[in-house]
């Protein structure tokens, strides 16, 4: 029984260090970001779910760190990844007013 036990702990453990390794989460909503400003290491993830009942197009056009997620639809989340550390400012081509700061971190 012993044997069990320590065993269980294990595999709690285990999935205890992957739920810390989870994407932070922005949300779009009523055309803004859930946060104006998160911070992440070099190499992390994001993810982007529209939470909103329309359309949004993030990118960024910082140095090093360009991207165009496109049109994501209302309800679909996208992941992105940033390799370069810096602040990279991330907008919605189709709602400018949406703007929100991601500082990477080495």
């Amino acid at each position: 029984m012993h044997k069990t036990i320590t065993f269980a702990l294990v595999i709690l453990t285990g999935l205890s260090a992957g739920a810390l390794a989870a994407n932070q989460m922005v949300y779009q909503k009523g055309r803004v970001f859930s946060s104006e400003s998160v911070s992440i290491k070099k190499g992390d993830a994001l993810t982007f779910v529209n939470d909103d009942s329309i359309p949004h197009n993030l990118m960024s056009a910082t140095k090093g760190s360009e991207f165009n997620l496109g049109s994501q639809a209302p309800g679909t989340s996208t992941d992105v990844t940033f390799k370069e550390a810096g602040d990279i400012q991330v907008i919605c081509a189709i709602h400018p007013r949406m703007k929100m700061m991601v500082k990477v971190t080495d």
